[in-house]
């Protein structure tokens, strides 16, 4: 059986812990999109892990697998599992031969592009992680895939052709010194020192990264996810899809060009692990909500509440400005709701919940449930108001327009419903979704009803056991 978990706003949805809640039932837990961008928190045991490459079954003693539509910075990678095998956790991660390889230079050029995009203020708000560049050498057809780092003379051959290209694209294109753009920390997956590296030298990138290759097969790390997968299914494993990001920065149909790189929607776990549509479509898609609405960087948000200055349009601070409302509010619900970002530490925007947005997000995936997070974050609230629907030219309209610039001219409709109070969330989750406030449980039906999809699950806290448990994919 597949389980496929997507986000189903703007990232940051609570995606990690829902596949944790899962995971005792899953065998095998695959990334199929994305990269080290994606920051996500899993709480096991009473301890918190922060990741943003390993699989979050990673602390569960699953199978992990990095699918073929990841893009894979090996330092991270590695750092990622040294980190975990010090707490005492010894992950099984396995990583597709067909991943692109994320290199210190596409970082460098990461960096340097949304430096020059902040000047007109067209900035996307990348984490600077290399992700986008990356992508882009995939779609030029000029990547490196993590197969190509175990053939030393593929990986030389590969580099000499790309790196003058990227070192000219540097100088001629946004004049910078490469030779003063050092990518900070080591490159070498064995030295462990906290030096610099080089970013555009083609011998000392072949070292390092011939290096993580060597010790890719000496851990026998390396797979064709498309034939592991397949095999491990046919052997009767539990396999859950983990998405990165969330649909609405999906790169086809987030609010381009504030998106991601890939494909976090249910179609992206297809293309994106070498699985037929058909076995990620016979079995569950989880679309992944948060009860608010949380966002990092540019880009619309008709139900924003109070502005981050450097990413709201037309926000410069002053809780005065009429851009935003409710500043008070927004910080409220962001310090309960602890609304930074797991990767930059970044403050989040906060925004009521948006259902044209889940509209959309329902219909991309064919969501076959919900599971709703951070009820417990909206408690104590007096009301709880969500944007039922969007006026554009005077019409009401349901689900978000195909632009961004027609989406930006949105103006919510809101609805209000009665507040609930605050309440233990480890006793919900042991007494079921009827120990819920009334009102609480009138916001999720409500969701149910908008949406045509049943609320699986319900988040009430930040621990694995904090959460009410209605249907298990598995």
């Amino acid at each position: 059986m597949t389980a496929t978990i997507v986000g189903a706003q703007l990232g940051d949805e609570g995606k990690g812990g829902i596949v944790d809640v899962y995971g005792d039932d899953a065998d095998v837990v695959v990334r199929y999109q994305g990269g080290d961008n994606a920051g996500h928190t899993v709480v096991h045991e009473g301890t918190e892990y922060k990741l943003s490459l390993v699989p979050s079954g990673a602390v569960r003693g699953k199978v992990n697998v990095l699918g073929n539509g990841c893009v894979v910075n090996p330092r991270t990678l590695f750092d990622e599992i040294d980190a975990l095998r010090e707490r005492g956790v010894d992950p099984d991660v396995r990583v597709a031969r067909r991943a692109h390889v994320i290199f210190p230079y596409h970082r460098v050029l990461d960096g340097i592009e949304e430096e020059a995009k902040s000047e007109t203020g067209d900035e996307v708000g990348t984490t600077g992680r290399g992700i986008g560049p990356t992508y882009e050498d995939k779609a030029g057809r000029r990547g490196l895939r993590i197969g190509d780092l175990t053939d030393p003379d593929v990986l030389r051959k590969r580099l000499e052709y790309v790196v003058p290209i990227k070192r000219t694209l540097a100088e001629e294109v946004y004049g910078v010194d490469v030779e003063e753009k050092r990518e900070t920390g080591s490159p070498s997956p064995n030295d462990g020192a906290d030096g610099v590296g080089p970013a555009f030298d083609v011998d000392a990138l072949h070292g390092a990264y011939r290096e993580y290759g060597e010790r890719l097969v000496r851990e026998d790390m390396l797979v064709d996810a498309g034939d592991f997968l397949t095999d491990r299914i046919d052997d009767g494993a539990n396999v859950m899809f983990e998405g990165a990001q969330g649909t609405i920065i999906d790169i086809d149909h987030g609010n381009y060009p504030y998106v991601t790189s890939s494909n976090p929607t249910a179609g992206g776990a297809s293309t994106g692990t070498g699985l037929a549509p058909d076995v990620v479509g016979d079995g569950d898609v989880i679309g992944i909500v948060k009860a608010y609405l949380t966002r990092v960087g540019s880009g619309p948000m008709p139900t924003e509440l109070g502005g981050v200055p450097g990413d709201t349009p037309g926000y410069d601070g002053d809780p005065e400005n009429p851009e935003t409302a409710s500043e008070e509010l927004a910080h409220r619900i962001r310090e309960a709701g602890n609304e930074y970002g797991t990767v930059t530490g970044r403050p989040r925007r906060v925004g009521w919940l948006d259902i044209p947005m889940l509209r959309h997000a329902a219909r991309a995936s064919g969501f076959t449930g919900l599971a709703v997070n951070h009820i417990d974050t909206l408690a104590g609230l007096d009301e709880v108001t969500v944007g039922h629907s969007y006026t554009l030219d005077g019409e009401a309209v349901r689900t978000i327009p195909p632009t961004t610039e027609r989406w930006a001219e949105c103006e919510p409709n809101l609805r209000t419903f009665e507040g609930w109070p605050e309440f233990d969330g480890s006793e919900a989750a042991e007494a079921g979704y009827e120990a819920l406030p009334e009102n609480a449980r009138a916001y999720l039906e409500y969701l149910e009803d908008e949406l045509d999809t049943p609320v699986y699950a319900v988040g009430v806290g930040p621990a694995r056991t904090e959460t009410v448990v209605r249907h298990s994919p598995f």
